[in-house]
């Protein structure tokens, strides 16, 4: 079984309890996906994973896929029309019981379940250091030319240069980022949504990676092994 899915952010809002206790959590539009893709360790690519695509209310057009992405879903036979976003997710097992073509919803996770969020933040632009690095300002006392500068980040006799990985200004945020040990609130199974306790990293509307938790996966597997024995 695949232990993730493909999501868009849809924005946050708020869960109440029967007692009134009110809980923060962000809807995620989690799948449905589909698998475009099947590797193993035994074939050519040497590690077991299965692709995804993100199936969206509005397709693709087949005039605006470029050749090698044509290629690549001739490859499953012609039944699966492309999708704007591919994801890969590395497995344990051959996954003996996923195929090419099958359909992975929002059903695999259920209210409780620990997971791994993985999404870009979101992008602030030219920061100075104190915003970027959380650096300290200089004093704000007459005469003082030092409020917001980043002071000193050379030498002067030895190595005279920057060195390298100095904490400066530069462009913030729009990187990757994974956030773990999040907790699913509530699993709407028919719209294909998922609620997730606290904040996940993107903008509205941006592309995120939901994984089970590598703890959860871990225990999971080892009562399977119980059950066999």
């Amino acid at each position: 079984m695949v232990n993730g899915i493909i999501g868009k952010k849809v924005g946050m809002t708020q869960l109440f309890a029967p007692d009134g206790t009110v809980t923060p959590v962000t809807v995620i539009k989690a799948g449905p996906c589909v698998v475009v893709q099947k590797k193993s360790a035994a074939g050519a690519d040497g590690y077991d994973a299965i692709q995804l695509g993100f199936v969206e209310e509005r397709p693709v057009k087949l005039k605006n896929v470029n050749k090698p992405m044509r290629g690549h879903f001739e490859k499953t036979g012609g039944g699966i029309p492309p999708t704007r976003v591919l994801k890969e997710f590395r497995t344990d097992t051959s996954n003996n019981d996923v195929n090419v073509g099958d359909t992975i919803r929002v059903d695999q996770f259920a209210d409780g379940d620990t997971i791994e969020v993985v999404g870009k933040s979101k992008g602030r632009g030219f920061a100075g250091t104190i915003k970027r690095h959380n650096f300290s300002r200089g004093p704000e006392s007459h005469g003082s030319m030092n409020v917001r500068a980043p002071g000193s980040i050379g030498q002067s006799a030895y190595p005279s240069r920057v060195i390298k990985g100095t904490r400066s200004s530069g462009h913030m945020g729009d990187v990757r980022v994974t956030v773990k040990s999040l907790t699913v609130a509530r699993v709407d199974a028919e719209n294909n949504l998922l609620m997730v306790r606290g904040a996940v990293p993107g903008a509205t509307g941006s592309v995120v990676l939901i994984k089970k938790s590598a703890r959860q996966r871990v225990a999971k597997t080892a009562t399977a092994a119980g059950k066999k024995k």
